[in-house]
């Protein structure tokens, strides 16, 4: 039996020529980017071309690329940059990833104050409400671009329009969507985008933060003022010349590797709706991510069917966690209305680069005999 990995979402392999590219600057290739000698200006060179082709996969300028440890430093940074008094107005969709939703309850503890969009039973941020809790008063609002678990991709142009009409400054977290779809932060209308290495097949420990020219953003991190002293630190050159070598991979097909990985999707949902379960798409009828499927299976729970995964050799997440008796559904299926008996039987199912329709369909197959075995 073959291992079928489907949880790209949660990361991706590193690419064999992602790897490739950051291999020198482990081994000759040492040196300090902050050093005027051969080995710094060497290494400052390589991280000058990272940013270059991070920019470039986003429709950025290099100087507004500011490298990062991860996504949640990136979100972070942008959150708690914005109230340094603990004061003024947050607005976060109710879907956001914790890397976001948990920086808004800290702040709403402190004295901001913070409103939650709510989403429409297909996941999609509604824009009415969306109208209705941007206020005068806010500084910031914050919708990702695509939803982690579902898929959904987000209408954060027109969002974007509302929150600068008041002066507010517009973040999107695009962790889960750069590499497999167009992003374009003038199209969006975005101020400070957040880009994670480890969701494009680069390694893990490596984001960026788009900050759009002439937007004021404090540092999260003091000290030796590296990248342009809005994150002091020194730079891990291997890991940003991967996450530069990743958006280069990117730049070159995702529109191609978008459409390829759409038939997968069609093959993997026609196949799962010919099982005669019980079954709900997640997301379904909102445009969605090409590799992302999140659905639901009436008298099932996640954590069993999961269990059986793991003998199965397939790799897949939840939106349900047991906990003895009781169970846990996810944040995002909750603000959904999703129904608690196909809430509680979600499993996400992404795929990637390396997955093909014969992956596809046997992976149809296994799932198949799981439902047999467990089924009630």
């Amino acid at each position: 039996m073959r291992p079928l990995y489907f949880d790209h979402n949660a990361t991706t392999p590193v690419a064999p020529r992602v790897l490739a590219a950051m291999r020198p600057y482990f081994e000759a290739h040492f040196g300090n980017p902050g050093s005027a000698h051969i080995w710094g200006l060497r290494a400052k060179k390589a991280v000058d071309e990272a940013r270059e082709q991070t920019a470039a996969l986003i429709k950025a300028r290099p100087e507004e690329i500011v490298f990062t440890g991860c996504a949640t430093e990136s979100n972070n940074t942008v959150l708690f940059g914005h109230f340094p008094d603990r004061a003024g107005h947050l607005a976060v969709s109710a879907v956001e990833h914790p890397s976001v939703l948990a920086p808004a309850r800290a702040l709403a503890a402190s004295g901001v104050e913070v409103s939650h969009i709510p989403v429409t039973p297909n996941g999609l941020v509604d824009p009415a409400e969306a109208a209705r809790r941007i206020l005068p008063q806010t500084r910031l609002v914050s919708v990702m671009l695509a939803q982690n678990e579902t898929g959904v991709i987000q209408p954060v142009a027109e969002i974007a329009e509302m929150a600068h009409a008041v002066g507010a400054a517009m973040h999107v977290d695009a962790s889960q969507a750069v590499g497999k779809i167009v992003v374009d932060v003038g199209g969006l209308g975005a101020d400070f985008l957040t880009v994670a290495g480890h969701k494009l097949y680069a390694p893990k420990g490596v984001g960026a933060l788009f900050v759009r020219r002439g937007m004021d953003l404090p540092p999260y991190l003091l000290g030796g003022g590296q990248e342009g002293g809005r994150r002091s630190g020194t730079e891990n050159v291997a890991l940003i010349v991967g996450l530069g070598e990743a958006c280069a991979m990117a730049m070159e097909d995702v529109a191609v590797e978008e459409a390829r990985q759409r038939k997968i999707g069609a093959a993997i949902e026609a196949g799962l709706s010919g099982l005669g379960l019980a079954m709900r798409i997640h997301g379904q009828g909102a445009p969605r991510l090409p590799n992302t499927l999140f659905v639901g299976f009436s008298g099932f729970r996640a954590a069993d069917i999961l269990s059986e995964c793991v003998i199965e050799e397939i790799g897949c997440g939840a939106g349900a966690a047991c906990h003895g008796a009781d169970t846990t559904v996810s944040h995002v299926l909750t603000a959904m209305g999703v129904p608690r008996e196909f809430a509680e039987g979600t499993i996400r199912l992404s795929w990637g680069r390396s997955t093909t329709l014969d992956d596809a369909a046997e992976l149809v197959a296994r799932l198949k005999n799981i439902m047999r075995r467990i089924g009630p």
